[in-house]
């Protein structure tokens, strides 16, 4: 029996406690990025996997405004479910994304290659902040 995916989020990171539960540590659905710095370090995704039994294999990958370029693939994911009361939660890190343009991108997560969702992850370029001049600097105003 096929599994439902309960849940798929996007964060800044995930850990798992001694009690075996996770904690995910800055849920997003959105990216703001400075125009001259492409590359998000890191990126979290965890999806949670229930009411199905058997072996599957997972696949997540992230694609462009464009539905055809990928900014980042995950690598295959083996799920096992002994039961239908059973959940499987995975966790995989993307590291070093180029999100070389902004706009709509989509998170895909797929199930034996079979698309089983697909959501939204909205990209934002923005100026880089320039820090304020400090006093007596060379550069700053002189107050007059």
């Amino acid at each position: 029996m096929i599994p439902d995916l309960q849940a798929s989020l996007l964060c800044d990171d995930v850990r798992q406690e001694r009690n075996g539960k996770f904690m995910l540590i800055g849920i997003f659905d959105g990216l703001v990025q400075a125009v001259n710095q492409p590359v998000c370090p890191r990126i979290c995704l965890m999806n949670r996997w229930c009411a199905g039994e058997g072996a599957f294999t997972q696949k997540s990958r992230i694609v462009a405004p464009d539905g055809v370029t990928v900014v980042g693939e995950g690598q295959p994911v083996p799920i096992r479910l002994s039961n239908d009361q059973q959940v499987a939660t995975t966790v995989e890190v993307f590291i070093n994304l180029a999100f070389r343009q902004e706009g709509t991108h989509w998170v895909e997560i797929l199930l034996d290659q079979q698309l089983r969702m697909r959501y939204p992850l909205h990209v934002r370029k923005v100026q880089p902040q320039t820090p304020p001049k400090a006093a007596g600097h060379p550069d700053a105003p002189h107050p007059g």
